[in-house]
């Protein structure tokens, strides 16, 4: 119950059961929600979520709390109280993380532990901000809020020694880069921050340029999809408004904002008449009665008053309500960050990464499975049996690369050579994935099936991300499930 944070003085029953609309009645709302959906397209605010990724330290947070400071997100109220309470415990060049590392923990080390979601208004576009941790520690937590976002704002620190040290083997910056390509990012904006620190010099900011370009090619980010800015996000320089006159940054740079590059991402077109895939990557107390979970509308639209099948297992739970930042929604549809407050369902039915579906749509369970992947730039090899954590959105579990059946050419997929011996790194391959028990033995040593579809029928249910001792080792797609 703990994990589910429940906890509280009395026990929670199950929650009363909610209506159920008719299905006439959902029909006519999915209908209505798609019809709108579709008018959005052509017309008003168009919303996409984006991941802000970067090494420890290098100022996302900071950078984000500004942002949402310029743009009327906070008043300036919160802004002194945040001032006020990082200056009484000594932290005051955090006041801005604040906004976002809510948490004690967060406040009193000065890193970000957990994914924060805010909501950014642009002129043209609705972000919502996913701000994951940048120690490598939480990368789990991380890849929960990669495999939620639509693009990815990568902060680097400009200062000497720091980018090098987010750059080279082992920084969080190259292996967020890989992370958020493997789970289906393909838009980045770089802002190369703390550009004050360095005098705003325009060769470091060329130079950190012209290091990260190659890579991000290589990682798979076409160069019209990739965006450099500079910025300094502690002083608030080129972040809404372009740099003053007064400031060195004005003599060499005439560029867009961040704002501008965020108002110009372009949101990608979503799966509206799929079958509903919700993928739960928080559970909670809902804000009036009931019990909350948010997530990610992977696919379909989801209505309140429908009964949703909660998967693995034989559970229900009818939706009441939908919001969004505090905003109650008539629906959501595919690409929404979304909080859904359930009710009928007993608390310890749900849990962190099981999927809402539809009953007679409901999403594969599958224990074993054949992936393409992309090895990356690993030490020790990969052979068959070799043991590893399989991440699907917010769920981790033991695993094992059963097979390893070929080596494919990354440039066009075909085979290269069939039943390898090992797999070394930057190597494409199509493997055998077998889920593993967590326990060694006894009569529930058998590996629980998790939710998961092909990439062919459901995108961002096929992504799948492989780690080994701390360390990513490899990305890439279901191909085929097995059982």
């Amino acid at each position: 119950m703990a994990g589910l944070n429940l906890n509280d003085d009395a026990p929670m029953d199950v929650i009363p059961e909610e209506p159920v609309k008719p299905p006439a009645a959902i029909e006519k709302l999915i209908e209505e929600a798609k019809a709108t959906l579709i008018a959005q397209e052509n017309g008003e605010k168009r919303s996409l979520s984006m991941v802000v990724v970067g090494h420890v330290d290098a100022g996302k947070s900071t950078m984000m709390g500004r942002l949402l400071y310029e743009l009327g997100r906070m008043d300036e109220k919160k802004r002194v109280a945040n001032e006020r309470g990082s200056a009484k415990v000594g932290k005051s060049s955090f006041s801005w993380a604040w906004e976002l590392d809510g948490t004690q923990e967060e406040r009193e080390r000065g890193i970000t532990m957990d994914i924060a979601l805010q909501t950014l208004n642009t002129p043209h576009r609705v972000i919502t901000i996913l701000d994951a941790p940048g120690h490598r520690d939480f990368i789990p937590n991380m890849i929960s809020g990669a495999s939620q976002a639509d693009s990815a704002l990568l902060v680097v620190d400009a200062a000497v020694g720091e980018f090098e040290a987010g750059f080279e083997r082992g920084g969080q910056t190259r292996e967020h880069l890989l992370l958020v390509r493997s789970l289906g990012v393909t838009q980045v904006i770089v802002a190369v921050n703390k550009l004050d620190q360095v005098e705003w010099s325009k060769s470091r900011y060329d130079e950190i340029c012209n290091l990260l370009k190659p890579f991000l090619a290589q990682s798979g980010f076409h160069p019209t999809k990739t965006q450099f800015v500079p910025v300094a996000a502690m002083e608030g320089i080129n972040l809404s408004q372009p740099p003053p006159a007064a400031s060195p940054l004005h003599s060499w740079y005439k560029g867009p904002t961040l704002v501008d590059l965020l108002d110009a991402l372009e949101p990608p077109t979503r799966d509206i008449n799929a079958p509903l895939r919700f993928p739960i990557s928080n559970v909670f107390k809902g804000a009036t009665s009931g019990i909350a979970v948010s997530g990610r509308v992977c696919g379909g639209i989801i209505v309140p008053g429908e009964r949703l099948r909660i998967v693995p297992g034989d559970e229900s739970a009818v939706v009441k309500a939908i919001d969004s930042d505090g905003d109650s929604l008539p629906w959501a549809g595919a690409g929404s960050n979304v909080n859904v407050t359930l009710t009928g369902v007993d608390p310890i039915s749900l849990n962190v990464g099981s999927v809402l579906c539809r009953e007679g749509q409901t999403v594969p369970l599958v224990s074993s499975f054949t992936a393409k992947i992309i090895v990356f730039d690993i030490q020790i090899p990969i052979t068959a049996g070799t043991s590893v954590e399989l991440f699907h959105h917010s769920r981790d579990v033991p695993a094992s690369i059963s097979r390893l059946i070929s080596v494919l050419d990354r440039s066009n997929g075909s085979v290269i050579k069939n039943k390898p011996r090992v797999l070394t790194k930057n190597m494409s391959a199509e493997v055998e994935v077998s889920l593993r028990s967590s326990t060694y033995s006894g009569p529930a040593s058998r590996a629980l099936p998790i939710p998961l579809e092909p990439f062919s029928v459901n995108k961002e249910m096929g992504r799948i991300l492989i780690r080994r001792g701390g360390e990513t080792i490899g990305a890439g797609v279901v191909l085929e499930l097995l059982t």
